[in-house]
């Protein structure tokens, strides 16, 4: 058993400003020399960044739901090894996740998992005395969970802060930990997605800022001897890993403002089975790198479609790569680059790779958000009929067929419904809507190496001897 000194930031509900106040204590932890190791609950990429960009350190997605208990230890763990302490952002509102009658997949869930103590992120702006009754519902819905302080965000005084404050801490058994005032520089933009990237923020003033905030209104003191007030956990132990079957596979990453969305357990894993992870940019790069298999991840190619259909280079070699046989991966935005066009929120067509038949058009409102199953109902690069894996849909783009579409998963919710086709699929390339967490299962990693092998085996023999 150790002990991981650690945190849940969760709020009341979605918009309450817990993403800033989690990236204030990060930035703030660091400030004070901290190493501090961030994570997310759920399934967000966008989040992790910012995490990224304010502590100098990966974040590490967790879910109950996608991975479960033993999976989400084992992550925490490894991450959470040489940190002095480890914060964990929540999603949505507290006890909010994949159903609304359990806490499957929720922040909840997840805090009872690791065992670790609650502070609750509250909206102060509108309210004094009610603040009480706010946290005491919280505190006391469910036994299990230990709420043991709350961050007030968007409050305009010390002295609105002290009437919350004297509120909660004289009802319920809560710590006030301190508050954030509304300012409209740390405010971080959003968009259709949520907040924009941390990679287009600049030159890292934004979590500057966001330390000092922190560091002048919030008890550091008390948030770091509430992380360490928590029991001891379980040592790291390693996640199931498969290898590849051979040598080292090289894999082109697609890495730029356009493909950004990658969970980095993926990439370790593919690194475990085998790989050699080579980043390239769609949008800035004239040429594939000398690469055996490519891996799309999602992003934002419907913000930059005008470059990428301008960057004919790399289109054709896209195209030419998967002509030749080789293994290609794509999730959301990488399968979006893989058909014909892009429709963007405006109206206008960018022309994209052409491997696929189809346009794939922006449509808002028209989200299509929720947790997924994946099963294989063909073999493909992701493994023989029947392989599963979990992960998660989020995007407002729908597929238009212009001809003939070939589909290798079927998916269903986190309810066991249908939810139809995914995964197109010709020759060796694989596109899903569906961001797969390949530690939900650990074959697939090992899949994909094996299959770039393969197709570079194939590509060795002459058609004679296939015959």
């Amino acid at each position: 058993m150790t002990h991981y000194p650690r945190l849940v930031m969760a709020g009341t509900s979605s918009g309450v400003g817990k993403t800033t106040a989690t990236l204030a204590i990060l930035a703030a932890l660091r400030e004070r020399g901290r190493q501090v190791q961030p994570f997310k609950a759920g399934p967000d990429f966008i989040d992790p960044s910012h995490h990224r960009a304010a502590t100098g350190r990966p974040s590490r997605n967790l879910d109950g739901w996608m991975l479960g208990k033993d999976l989400n230890r084992s992550i925490f763990a490894r991450a959470a090894g040489d940190a002095d302490i480890s914060i964990v952002e929540g999603m949505m509102g507290l006890f909010d996740g994949s159903s609304p009658v359990n806490d499957i997949g929720s922040t909840a869930e997840l805090a009872k998992q690791l065992e670790a103590p609650v502070v609750l992120v509250i909206d102060g702006s509108a309210m004094a005395r009610s603040a009480a009754a706010m946290v005491a519902g919280f505190a006391c819905f469910d036994p299990a969970l230990r709420v043991a302080g709350v961050l007030f965000n968007r409050v305009g005084s010390d002295g609105h802060y002290r009437l919350l404050k004297a509120a909660v801490e004289q009802e319920t058994d809560v710590v006030a930990v301190g508050y954030l005032c509304p300012d409209p520089a740390v405010t971080i933009p959003d968009r259709h997605l949520g907040l924009v990237m941390a990679m287009e923020q600049g030159n890292g003033q934004l979590y500057r800022w966001l330390a000092k905030a922190a560091l002048d209104t919030v008890d550091l003191d008390r948030i770091e001897a509430l992380a360490h007030s928590c029991g001891m956990l379980p040592a790291a132990v390693p996640p199931p890993v498969i290898k590849g079957q051979g040598r080292t596979v090289r894999i082109g990453i697609a890495q730029d403002q356009a493909f950004c969305f990658y969970y980095p357990d993926n990439l370790e894993l593919l690194e475990a089975a085998g790989g050699e992870l080579i980043t390239f940019s769609p949008l800035n790069d004239d040429a594939l790198p000398d690469v055996e298999m490519l891996y799309l991840g999602g992003g934002y190619p419907e913000l930059h479609g005008k470059r990428l259909a301008e960057n004919v280079a790399m289109r054709a070699a896209v195209k030419r790569f998967a002509e030749r046989g080789g293994v290609i991966y794509a999730e959301c935005g990488g399968l979006m680059y893989l058909t014909e066009s892009i429709r963007d929120f405006n109206g206008c067509s960018h022309d994209m790779v052409g491997i696929f038949p189809a346009e794939t058009v922006m449509r808002k409102p028209g989200l299509t958000l929720g947790y997924r199953t994946m099963e294989c109902s063909r073999r493909c690069i992701l493994g023989d009929i029947g392989a599963t894996a979990r992960g998660h849909e989020f995007h407002y783009s729908t597929l238009i067929a212009r001809g003939p579409l070939q589909y290798a998963c079927v998916l269903s919710d986190a309810e066991g419904l249908s939810k139809g086709q995914d995964g197109l699929t010709i020759d060796n390339v694989l596109a899903l809507y569906t961001h797969l967490h390949f530690a939900s299962q650990p074959t697939i990693a090992a899949a994909l190496t094996d299959s770039a092998r393969r197709s570079v085996l194939e590509s060795s023999v002459t058609p004679a001897e296939r015959r």
